[in-house]
């Protein structure tokens, strides 16, 4: 499905629209002389419920002006905690139809799509849109008429003085995939379409549309910011709406949706085939994993802490004593001592999802070498990709993919969706031809390839939600300009599936040369999912971006042609500061002598 086709008549209408709209308000409330002025065209009240009306399906839902210092809540009362406007802010709430009609109880009942935007007061607009991304499955209250959805926009309007917007993706529920099922079972195509691609492209014509008729000028510049979800997000406008946004922030992307995703559970099948349902204690995790970084983390004599490249990491516990419980033939006698069974389980995660549940020595492939290809990954045995040695198994903020807690929901969801078989889902997931009784842990490793197969298969009940085009020219002929950074130790989006993308894309349009002037890509050691140290190793002081380095990257970028190369990252605590370069790839951080813990002993090559 080209998502892209018969899109330019769309934006055609929608800019007469607003152009129609602005001259409409410019008379009703005066001239207005550009974003620099202390008023604004329309209302930051109700009136706009009636004055901004883009097209038949959109209505506003909610207006509220903020004073600077005013509390951050729509219903509901404020507490200590609750954040403040830095300035002074108007939000808008719009529902963008048609929805989804059923049951007024169902998950995949919908009114539309919500969307939250807001603006700073004229005078402090700085001319651009800064828009969000989501998480997961996204959802929440973007939609909703009586509780704010996004601090974090709020922040970026009152702070930096940009127009920001997230969306609700045209469902309420944030953890769980069951609004994605009919109530009968079948999947649900027109909210899988709102959520993969659609909402994101009405959020930015919204945006833009509001924003002009609010300060009575277009908007600059228009740039998306997201990470996960929202990463995938980025890079589907990039594919599909080309001319929505400037610059696109694409942070540890949630593409090759269903491939992943459905990988993902492949850790807690290994727990079930072959451990028989009991998995790897923290403990018994935590062992392997740090000897796996002890084995690969030397640099200049000493030991960082975490992996600078684990795609060179061929670490094998099954090799390796000081793991090995002694009576498996091992010298490790603690109650953390992994058995030969559990150290192969260890490299089943570590390799990837496998058709049939087998894994390759290690020293023959560690599980990267298919991300170095330029052809899409999981049509042979080696279905998917597996977590990267030294990461953690489990986490303290989010549900990792091997933890010995519970299995990560999003991946049961899935299969559950690919399977149309609720039952397979967790039991959070709720849909009335029956609820989530967690069935996934009888599936074999051939049954969990053939959900894989038909996520592949069935895109189009899908929403194309994959995201995995390699054909961005579009974006890049219009002058589009896109970011992306992956943690290495990324805890649940394995950084090899983005590393495989970029060189699909390259392979499309001519080469890495031709790609990095306008798409570059940086694979960073030892970040996780968003968080400051994906690794099993609490200790290691991580080099990490600042406040918005990124992103000023980006806007140097666009605005001023700055082409964004070596990038170095810091970190410190009280008693240890460290630097380190991340490189544009291909290139790798390349030590080349002093001290491993400062970024000068460091080059890209």
């Amino acid at each position: 499905m080209n998502l892209f086709k018969g899109q330019t008549k769309g934006r055609l209408t929608a800019a007469l629209l607003v152009c129609s709209l602005c001259c409409i308000l410019s008379k009703a409330y005066g001239k207005d002389d550009g974003w620099s002025t202390k008023n604004t065209l329309l209302s930051c009240d109700d009136r706009m419920k009636t004055a901004f009306k883009p097209d038949v399906n959109t209505s506003v839902i909610a207006v509220k002006s903020f004073k600077k210092g005013d509390y951050l809540v729509l219903g509901g009362n404020a507490t200590g905690t609750t954040p403040t406007a830095e300035s002074d802010l108007c939000m808008v709430k719009l529902i963008v139809g048609p929805g989804n009609a059923g049951p007024a109880t169902a998950p995949s009942t919908s009114s539309g799509i919500g969307i939250e935007v807001w603006l700073p007061v004229g005078r402090n607009w700085n001319g651009r849109v800064h828009a969000l991304g989501g998480g997961g499955w996204q959802g929440g209250a973007a939609g909703s008429a009586t509780e704010i959805a996004s601090t974090t926009a709020a922040a970026i309007a009152g702070g930096e003085g940009a127009v920001s917007s997230t969306t609700d993706t045209g469902h309420s529920i944030p953890d769980s995939g069951a609004f994605a099922m009919n109530p009968d079972g079948t999947v649900n195509e027109i909210l899988w379409t709102d959520f993969a691609s659609r909402a994101i492209h009405e959020q930015a014509v919204k945006t833009k549309a509001l924003a002009t008729a609010y300060y009575g000028t277009a908007p600059k510049y228009s740039y998306w910011d997201g990470g996960s979800t929202g990463g995938r997000q980025g890079l589907n406008l990039a594919q599909n709406h080309p001319t929505d946004f400037d610059g696109i922030i694409a942070m540890y992307p949630a593409i090759n949706w269903t491939r992943f995703i459905t990988s993902e559970l492949y850790p807690q099948i290994v727990y079930q085939r072959d451990l028989a349902g009991v998995p790897l204690s923290k403990a018994q995790s935590d062992l392997v994993s740090n000897a796996a970084i002890a084995a690969c983390d030397v640099v200049g004599g000493q030991h960082l802490g975490y992996i600078i490249d684990p795609s060179t990491c061929a670490y094998d516990p099954l090799r390796d004593s000081k793991v090995l419980c002694s009576l498996d033939g091992g010298a490790n006698t603690t109650s953390a001592c992994v058995k030969k069974i559990q150290a192969e389980a260890v490299n089943k995660i570590w390799y990837g999802m496998t058709a049939d549940g087998s894994v390759p020595d290690p020293a023959t492939d560690n599980g990267w070498s298919d991300a170095f290809s330029d052809a899409i990954v999981g049509s042979g045995n080696h279905r998917w990709f597996g977590l990267s040695r030294g990461t953690t198994f489990y986490s303290p903020t989010l549900v990792g993919l091997a933890s010995p807690d519970m299995e990560f929901p999003i991946s049961s969801d899935m299969v559950a969706l690919e399977l149309r078989n609720s039952a397979v889902a967790g039991v959070g997931f709720v849909n009335a031809a029956g609820n989530g009784r967690s069935i996934w842990k009888l599936l074999s490793y051939e049954e969990l390839s053939n959900a894989y197969d038909r996520g592949v298969a069935e895109q189009a009940d899908f929403g194309e939600v994959n995201t995995d085009s390699p054909d961005l020219s579009i974006f890049k002929n219009r002058g589009g300009k896109i970011l992306t950074w992956h943690g290495l130790a990324d805890e649940l989006i394995m950084p090899q599936g983005t590393v495989n993308y970029y060189n699909r894309v390259a392979a499309k349009m001519g080469g890495i040369a031709n790609v990095q002037s306008f798409y570059r890509l940086y694979l960073v050691p030892g970040l996780g999912h968003g968080t400051s140290n994906g690794t099993s190793n609490p200790a290691a002081v991580i080099p990490n971006f600042k406040s918005d380095q990124f992103y000023s990257l980006l806007i140097n970028w666009v605005e001023n042609n700055v082409v964004p190369d070596q990038v170095v990252l810091q970190a410190g605590t009280a008693s240890v500061t460290r630097s380190m370069p991340i490189c544009v790839y291909p290139k790798k951080i390349t030590y080349r002598g002093g001290a491993p813990t400062v970024s000068t002993s460091y080059s890209c090559s």
